[in-house]
């Protein structure tokens, strides 16, 4: 899905939450046309060059020793959201909490601080934040 579609949906969801509407936190459609794959979004979970997640983040991944306290426990995840909720908590988190410092992982507009040679890139692709979508999904 082109970068601009997904900016137009976060929009939608923006709008919505501040409208009289009731509050939108999901973000239902995907990415990509190819589902996720749990395997390669576990790596990206783990990945601590890629996905930095557990720098945040603990869950149930014994084979690594330092996992994060500063935001909530992985585990049970898929029990806890939809596939849509978890998405846009990983495209842009701060459409529900504009206080959070968790990242946007594919938003690449109205950033500050970006460095030269990440401005106009995004955190994951649209196939890995697809990927981490489906991993997640599996923890319950």
């Amino acid at each position: 899905m082109p970068m601009h579609a997904v900016a137009a949906m976060i929009a939608a969801v923006s709008m919505a939450a501040t409208g009289a509407q009731a509050a939108v936190d999901a973000l239902d459609r995907p990415l990509t046309d190819a589902p996720g794959d749990a395997a390669r979004g576990r790596a990206i979970v783990v990945n601590r060059q890629l996905g930095l997640c557990l720098l945040c983040h603990s869950g149930p991944f014994p084979e690594e020793r330092f996992q994060g306290t500063l935001a909530p426990d992985l585990t049970g995840t898929g029990a806890r959201w939809s596939e849509g909720q978890l998405r846009l908590r990983l495209v842009d988190s701060r459409r529900l909490n504009p206080q959070t410092v968790m990242p946007a992982y594919y938003r690449s507009e109205g950033l500050v601080r970006v460095g030269a040679a990440w401005q106009g890139k995004t955190v994951l692709a649209a196939q890995q934040v697809e990927d981490v979508v489906a991993f997640l999904r599996t923890l319950r």
